[in-house]
């Protein structure tokens, strides 16, 4: 059967769009010997001798994986413990295991909200959030990037009688934190619910890492709370955390969580032990945070253009497409990666160098990052015309 003609030019034809405004993305193979300043590990626990071996041991005990979806038998003793641990870290009555935090996300606002639901969210915040919105068929507004002000006026006018507010915790590629006091007293104000996605800020910030909101708001306060296992705890997966009768919810509605295979038991495992590093260990957000300190010191004594953010993301704004690719190509050329972000990701005119830091990071390992940087620098600045 010959193939269609119309999707062949349809596919070209995009893709011809895409790369022309500097905006096709490439997967690219890490080197071995790279240095990764691109990744989410902000604690370096992916490499963690004990939470690869807690890993391997989880594998040799429950198999390589769980066989089947949470709710025929794929639930082990291992991912019951896991949700307790995780429930107990937050302040949560209880917590519910994802796959990935995008299927959390898209699964709590697709069993919440519907189209008697008004949900309103900040301009800024991740996909995964959009996604599940216009999944829900909600009614959806955005308000400016952590104006409450503005969030005020939207719920102020919304006559719907199920109001849900949505933001990030960290917002993963300016690295700035919401307002989370703020954010509660609005919500709670408009008689609506709040969520926060909190995918960067769990293991990072807070008391003993439980993140931007964890013990610091309750279930009545912060009635949502999202986090992501595949960043600061360095394995996969994600939890959704509230109270019995949200979790009991999610678990009758959430298309997500109902009809995927459970998480792999060994993951569970892993995450169990990296979670018990997290809180017993405070040394490794110690470390992180000097890293970020020195780097910040640094790259603004070199005049790099660096944004305000305190967190592991540090982005620095370089505008123009083609100006963000070049400096993510000549990086690499000297062994370092980082990510180069362009529209959709970032709104037009903000295409970015997204550096992450890591616990792991040595502090020659931010002097050749930040030599890397400088180079770029002197390299525009002889090259003028061609930027």
């Amino acid at each position: 059967m010959p193939v269609s003609k119309a999707w062949q030019q349809r596919l070209a034809a995009t893709r011809l769009s895409r790369q022309q405004s500097n905006r096709w993305r490439t997967r690219r193979v890490m080197a071995v010997d790279a240095l990764d300043f691109a990744g989410n590990d902000y604690l370096g626990l992916a490499q963690d001798p004990r939470v690869c071996e807690a890993q391997a041991e989880g594998a040799h005990l429950y198999g390589a994986g769980a066989g089947a979806s949470h709710l025929v038998s794929g639930h082990l003793e291992v991912h019951d413990a896991l949700e307790d641990a995780l429930a107990r870290w937050t302040g949560r009555e209880r917590a519910l295991l994802f796959s990935t935090g995008y299927m959390a996300n898209l699964g709590v606002l697709q069993a919440l909200a519907d189209r008697h639901t008004a949900v309103f969210q900040d301009r800024l915040n991740h996909a995964s959030l959009l996604d599940g919105a216009a999944l829900s068929e909600a009614r959806s507004r955005r308000f400016h990037h952590r104006d409450t002000s503005d969030l005020e006026n939207l719920l102020g006018r919304s006559e719907c009688a199920h109001k849900l507010v949505v933001s990030d915790g960290v917002f993963s590629m300016d690295g700035d934190v919401a307002d989370i006091a703020s954010l509660v007293s609005v919500s709670q104000r408009h008689d609506a619910w709040l969520m926060i996605d909190d995918a960067h800020g769990v293991g990072v910030l807070g008391e003993n890492g439980s993140g931007c909101v964890g013990n610091a708001w309750d279930s009545a306060e912060v009635p949502i709370l999202v986090g992501t296992l595949g960043k600061a705890l360095g394995t996969a997966g994600a939890f959704v955390a509230g109270d019995a009768a949200l979790i009991d919810h999610l678990i009758q509605f959430s298309r997500s969580y109902i009809y995927t295979t459970a998480q792999p038991p060994a993951i569970a495992a892993a995450t169990l032990k990296a979670l018990e590093i997290v809180q017993g260990e405070p040394e490794y957000r110690a470390q992180l945070n000097a890293n970020i300190a020195y780097f910040r010191r640094e790259a603004l004594n070199l005049g790099l253009p660096l944004s305000t953010s305190a967190t592991p993301i540090q982005p620095l704004i370089l505008g123009d497409e083609a100006r963000t690719l070049q400096w993510a190509a000549r990086l690499q050329q000297q062994g370092v990666y980082v990510g180069a972000i362009r529209p959709p990701t970032v709104p037009k005119g903000e295409a970015r160098l997204r550096i992450t830091l890591s616990a792991r990071h040595q502090r020659d390992n931010i002097d050749q990052l930040l030599a890397a940087l400088n180079h770029c620098q002197h390299q525009e600045a002889l090259c003028s015309p061609c930027v």
